[in-house]
């Protein structure tokens, strides 16, 4: 499983409309509203590279209000949390 983090700046006049778009979108597992200056954090989880291109490139780039991003893929985990449950099951 690959992991990517992305950074979105959005238009926040429509914030939530815009997070539950992004949410609805295939291998995205969670979108954030979050302060500083980012407007929403979405983890992409899919497979292959290719499906971060597919994810970001082709639909959550597209999304309408979505102003910019910027993707960063995750190399390791350290979350004692998604550890234990890899190996519940049966990783």
């Amino acid at each position: 499983m690959i992991t990517a983090i992305v950074f979105i700046q959005a238009d926040v006049s429509r914030l939530t409309e815009i997070a539950e778009s992004i949410a609805d979108i295939s291998g995205v597992s969670e979108v954030y509203s979050v302060t500083g200056d980012l407007d929403l954090l979405a983890m992409v989880r899919v497979r292959t590279h290719e499906e971060i291109s597919d994810v970001v490139a082709d639909k959550l780039n597209k999304v309408d209000g979505v102003l910019s991003t910027q993707t960063q893929i995750a190399f390791q985990t350290f979350s004692h949390h998604d550890l234990e449950e890899a190996f519940s099951i049966g990783l």
